[in-house]
């Protein structure tokens, strides 16, 4: 019975009510959409650059050269010779390095030359086939293979540079050999093949000096990350950049505008209280009389108090589950967006754990914002308002 006339009441009001939950959806869905967007570029950024201690490229943004040579999604810096980053190999402090070269793409997913243990160190698995043992054989990600329907056997020409209409070497085809199941990393949007092939598709021959992209680098001490660096970049023509330190910058500069937008989506959800606020105080005043003669035929004010406290929690709770809408949608938008420009995906996940403290901080704002009307039923004088009227 309660519930029915509370809904009476918020059906009476649709043009306020519908602009309380509006704000409140709309503060909600800001804040849902940034905390699951950074936590899942935070978590993808943090599993590439997983093991990398270092990543030595030509000279050029540091930054620049973390987002092509790790996430693949910028320009890379240039070119370095094979030659001058085979003294980084012997040095005692390095354990591994891995050579990768790019430059070519297919339907605009790139195709990345590399070591075979580029696959050990993202710890690949097998759907279909195996790895490349020979020249121009490709191992595709999942997301490639599935967005392009490619399977093993396949073959195609690639495209020069990062963009589909790029110029196609029709001279050189790959073969698909291998389909690698979901990863989650970087490998779901790539095709792998060996370092020879991406030589020989642009006419680099035995005996002339080859060339890489840059190189993904592990260290088998903390002094290598101390001394390494450094060393690098002030007495050789390559350029080391440290992916911890430049992601953590990517992500302080990110943090900045979306604290930003966090303190604005604050703010519409307070002014979503407000407009609750103000929707049942002028509910109070115009049904004063209602309110009385309900009193006067044996209604508590605790009844009706609880009445008034209900509007302000169901306005709260339908603006919460409009505005997880609302991120939803928008992720799934952002999602499109990044798949389209950059070959990464966005989850579309269940609640996260934030987004159940913002339910209960809606619903504070609901109750804090219905508080004090619902008091005025405590100062309401039966026979003097029946009286009035």
């Amino acid at each position: 019975m309660l519930l029915k006339i509370v809904g009476k009441n918020i059906v009476d009001k649709k043009l306020n009510s519908t602009l309380a939950v509006l704000l409140m959806a709309f503060g909600i869905g800001i804040i849902s959409l940034l905390i699951t967007v950074g936590k899942q570029l935070e978590s993808k950024f943090a599993k590439n650059i997983s093991g990398i201690d270092m990543v030595v490229g030509a000279k050029g943004s540091p930054l620049q050269l973390i987002l092509s040579g790790v996430y693949q999604i910028d320009s890379p810096t240039g070119n370095i010779s094979l030659q001058e980053l085979s003294l980084l190999r012997t040095n005692p402090l390095v354990k591994e390095v891995i050579p990768l070269s790019m430059g070519d793409n297919f339907k605009g997913y790139r195709i990345v030359g590399a070591d075979p243990k580029y696959l050990d160190h993202f710890k690949a698995e097998f759907a279909e086939g195996a790895g490349f043992n020979g020249t121009l054989e490709v191992v595709v990600g999942h997301t490639v293979a599935r967005n392009l329907g490619l399977k093993v056997g396949d073959e195609f020409h690639s495209a020069h540079g990062f963009e589909e209409e790029g110029d196609h070497h029709d001279h050189e085809h790959y073969k698909v050999v291998g389909i690698l199941k979901p990863n989650g990393s970087v490998l779901d949007n790539l095709l792998i093949s060996d370092l020879a092939s991406v030589w020989q598709v642009h006419g680099e021959h035995e005996g002339m000096d080859p060339e890489v992209t840059c190189a993904l680098v592990k260290f088998r001490s903390p002094m290598g990350l101390m001394t390494l660096p450094r060393m690098i970049n002030q007495n050789t023509k390559m350029q080391a950049a440290l992916p911890a330190i430049e992601v953590n910058r990517l992500f302080e500069l990110m943090g900045i505008g979306m604290d930003a937008l966090k303190a604005l989506a604050a703010a519409i959800m307070i002014i979503s209280g407000i407009s609750v606020f103000i929707t049942l105080y002028n509910a109070l005043k115009e049904r004063k009389y209602e309110l009385a003669l309900m009193l006067s035929m044996g209604g508590t004010r605790v009844k009706l108090f609880l009445m008034l406290l209900l509007e302000g929690v169901i306005l709260s709770f339908a603006g919460y589950v409009l505005g997880i809408l609302m991120s939803r949608i928008g992720l799934a938008l952002a999602s499109g967006a990044l798949e389209q420009n950059y070959n990464y995906t966005l989850d579309i996940q269940f609640l996260q754990k934030e987004e159940i403290y913002l339910l209960f901080v809606a619903l504070c704002i609901g109750i804090l914002a219905a508080l004090i009307p619902s008091l005025g039923i405590y100062k309401i004088n039966i026979s003097k308002t029946l009286a009035n009227e």
